[in-house]
């Protein structure tokens, strides 16, 4: 290619100029961009926490209701009017035993010393009042998230 045909070619080449973005910029960016993903999901993180920790608050302080003799009677003749011979009471993360539900998964016989909260109140109640009527309770890992136990069924059988 002769020096002219090679200065038309380089004039043909458009200049788009030395003001380009440089790769080390655009790397700064794209950190940038997963910086600010990782705040975003540090932030939901955060605030699923507070949830829990609300969640476990209102677990731990709540109690039997005053009318819950009639909801138990009914929710109890409902059910047996359908066949079914139990019922769920309680059902709560396995976190909130005091063993992690190790106790209920191994089908201790101690497992209601692990209750706390509304549940241990429910216990309560159900040996207080249940018992002596024929009534038995049972307590059941009901899945296991990542092999884990996670939440605990109580169920009233009669």
């Amino acid at each position: 290619m002769s020096n002219m045909d090679q200065t038309k070619a380089a004039a043909a080449v458009p200049d788009i100029g030395d003001d380009l973005i440089s790769p080390a910029e655009l790397r700064k960016l794209a950190e940038e961009h997963e910086m600010a993903l990782l705040q975003e999901a540090l932030e939901r993180e955060k605030k699923h926490m507070k949830e829990q920790d609300t969640v476990r608050e209102a677990f731990m302080n709540q109690h039997i209701r005053p009318d819950a003799k009639e909801r138990f009677t009914r929710a109890v003749r409902d059910a047996a009017s359908r066949g079914v011979k139990e019922i769920q009471v309680a059902r709560f993360p396995s976190s909130y035993c005091t063993d992690g539900g190790r106790a209920i998964n191994n089908f201790e016989p101690d497992w209601p010393n692990s209750l706390t909260g509304f549940a241990r109140e429910a216990y309560e109640v159900f040996d207080k009042n249940l018992r002596a009527k024929g009534y038995k309770l049972r307590a059941q890992i009901l899945d296991y998230p990542g092999g884990m136990p996670g939440d605990v069924g109580l169920y009233l059988r009669w």
